[in-house]
């Protein structure tokens, strides 16, 4: 584990239905002005080289990152077999469970958020929970080769102030596609150039990944940092 970062298990190792569940934190280490809780996506766990690294780089910048594992996810980890995505109905029962535990451990701004469907589940519920803001990052505007059929509906009626990362040619949501879309004014759009669902940028942009990972890590701190505390 990075400096700074912290692993703590949730309950019992176990939970009723036998799946490992654990927390992992990445706190900076001055101050913590803001915290983000931050879920992984449908096909990557909470340790995935890109949530490992967004949690360093936002720790750095005085962010405090929380993430989390879903059920089939933690399932996974167990037995090594490949499980899809929980039904919505359950994913978004487990983020407010964690939610309402972190609420009551932190003090000051507490963001809610995610990668690709931890943050697309996340916007689901940011107004219901009162979450002071929400960051998505590679929001799934749609399904791969779906940009007929957008999962944008409650987008155009969001409240809680909100920053999307993504990248310009992203195969779930780039700029030309999401430009069409209605979105409420509490959204800000990130846009990364020639970066793709997971921020990589073409060789031919001139720009690296490291490069992408660390403007999007400077948008999300900026973002989360301005806010009142």
């Amino acid at each position: 584990m990075s400096k700074g970062q912290s692993a703590g298990i949730d309950g019992d190792q176990c939970s009723r239905q036998q799946t490992w569940q654990a927390w992992l934190w990445d706190l900076p280490t001055d101050e913590r002005r803001a915290t983000l809780i931050l879920a992984h996506g449908a096909g990557a766990p909470m340790d995935s080289e890109f949530m490992q690294r967004m949690a360093q780089l936002l720790a750095a910048r005085g962010v405090a990152v929380l993430r989390f594992e879903f059920d089939y996810m933690a399932a996974r980890r167990l037995d090594g077999k490949k499980r899809p995505p929980s039904t919505q109905a359950k994913l978004l029962a487990q983020w407010r469970a964690v939610y309402a535990q972190v609420r009551q451990q932190v003090a000051g701004p507490l963001a809610v958020g995610g990668k690709s469907m931890g943050g697309r589940m996340a916007s689901v519920l940011a107004d219901e929970l009162g979450a002071d803001a929400l960051v998505c990052l590679g929001y799934p505007f749609y399904a791969v080769g779906k940009p007929d059929k957008p999962r944008v509906a409650h987008l155009a009626e969001l409240r809680t102030p909100t920053l999307i990362v993504q990248g310009e040619r992203d195969a779930l949501g780039d700029r030309q596609t999401v430009a069409g879309y209605q979105l409420a004014s509490a959204i800000t759009l990130h846009w990364l150039a020639s970066g793709d669902h997971d921020l990589k940028p073409l060789k031919r942009s001139g720009c690296t990944h490291e490069q992408h990972m660390q403007a999007a890590a400077d948008a999300v701190a900026g973002f989360l940092l301005a806010m009142p505390r």
